[in-house]
């Protein structure tokens, strides 16, 4: 019941605030507009982001930060979430002017929101071996190193992954629900509490994005994704650390993960710059589907399936082990 009232409150939330903050972002233009590579007819406002960061803040205050222990770990990663969001705004106003955002100060941003999360104790500190049953602490050095590479890593593969209507929020659905139901089945009500939450705000957010979508998450959004399963996985999952846990969330976050892995290396390999998006030709699952001549609301549903039988595999995963 009471994770059922979280998901109502957040849901409702966003559904109330993504026309105001759609109405805001026409009469500041903004906006994305259309140009020749992306299709859409009209300015569309950039707006997801925002509606989903009140959302789940408003959501984290309400049924997060009044449990036991859970001040430092989550006014840490609500700190992350504020930085990674505001960087991720500045983007879309640059964007939205047509002029580009620099990647390092991006980057730095994103490393700085991974530490403050890493400081709240929101990271991954080693594993158990499995044929001894002991922890293994990794050197502290080494926690610090994973855990940012898994924030940063997370953040880059679903602002990858934006880049048809809907695609971005519905794999992130997906990883949602499923480390909803980890948490719940591993006994950790706060990662659960996290979970549903972010849950709900997508479910909200998908409501105006599914094709043909009415707003956009802007990289604001599309950071939000990245940052908060990271920190969802690296809260819930990881703390079990035990071989089955570690593959949990690769397989729920499968297809973002690995395209985005694929797609950087084939770049580096072609002494291309990893970070640029489609211009190099080295590019990622939906658009190579839309040079096949498929229709981007195939596209779309074929690679949600994907991910689908991904998160439906960790599940039955742990239910097995």
């Amino acid at each position: 019941m009471s994770y059922g009232i979280a998901f109502a409150v957040v849901f409702v939330l966003v559904l109330i605030l993504m026309p105001v903050f759609s109405k805001i972002a026409e009469k500041f233009d903004f906006t994305d507009k259309p140009t020749e590579r992306k299709k859409h007819k009209s300015p569309i406002p950039l707006s997801g982001g925002l509606a989903m960061f009140f959302s789940i803040t408003v959501g984290l205050f309400i049924f997060v930060m009044f449990r036991e222990n859970a001040y430092p770990a989550l006014w840490a990663m609500l700190g992350g979430l504020v930085l990674i969001v505001a960087v991720g705004l500045v983007d879309d106003f640059s964007k939205a002017r047509h002029k580009e955002f620099a990647v390092w100060p991006r980057l730095l941003v994103q490393i700085g929101a991974a530490s403050l999360a890493f400081a709240g104790g929101i990271r991954f500190t080693g594993f158990t071996n499995p044929f001894t049953e002991i922890y293994i602490y990794l050197p502290i050095e080494l926690q610090y190193i994973l855990t940012v590479l898994w924030f940063v890593g997370l953040i880059t593969a679903f602002n990858f992954m934006d880049g048809l209507d809907g695609l971005s929020g519905l794999l992130a659905l997906g990883s949602g629900i499923t480390f909803f139901v980890v948490a719940l089945m591993m006994g950790q009500p706060e990662s659960a509490f996290m979970a549903i939450i972010f849950v709900a705000a997508v479910c909200g957010f998908l409501r105006y994005n599914l094709p043909p979508a009415r707003v956009y998450m802007g990289d604001s959004g599309a950071y939000l994704l990245g940052y908060m399963l990271a920190a969802i996985s690296l809260h819930g999952v990881f703390k079990q650390a035990t071989v089955i846990s570690l593959i949990i969330p690769m397989l729920a976050m499968g297809v973002p993960i690995f395209d985005s892995l694929l797609v950087v290396v084939r770049r580096l390999l072609a002494r291309k710059p990893a970070y640029v998006a489609d211009s190099t030709g080295i590019t990622h699952i939906h658009y190579r589907l839309l040079k096949d001549g498929m229709k981007p609301v195939h596209a779309v549903t074929i690679i949600f399936l994907l991910s689908a039988c991904l998160n439906l595999a960790s599940i039955i995963i742990v239910l097995a082990f």
